[in-house]
């Protein structure tokens, strides 16, 4: 059977929100890097010109890694 996969996402707010989730994606996919993990590549949501998010989608064995160290706003399971 293969394992659920979640998504990790962070929300940002304000005029540069966009830009900034650009940018956390870097960080995302750098990390998941350097710590050797399965993951989606890092996508950004501009839901209007304030709000935007930034998520990663990962096994969810890898899950509790993610959360720990980069805490995500919020979490859903990833169709």
């Amino acid at each position: 059977m293969q394992e659920r996969k979640i998504r990790l996402i962070w929300d940002f707010r304000g005029q540069e929100a966009l830009k900034i989730a650009e940018h956390h994606c870097v960080h995302l996919e750098e990390f998941a890097l350097k710590a050797n993990l399965d993951y989606q590549p890092c996508s950004v949501m501009e839901y209007t010109e304030l709000h935007s998010i930034a998520f990663i989608t990962v096994n969810e064995g890898d899950m509790p890694v993610f959360r720990d160290a980069l805490k995500p706003h919020r979490a859903e399971l990833a169709r």
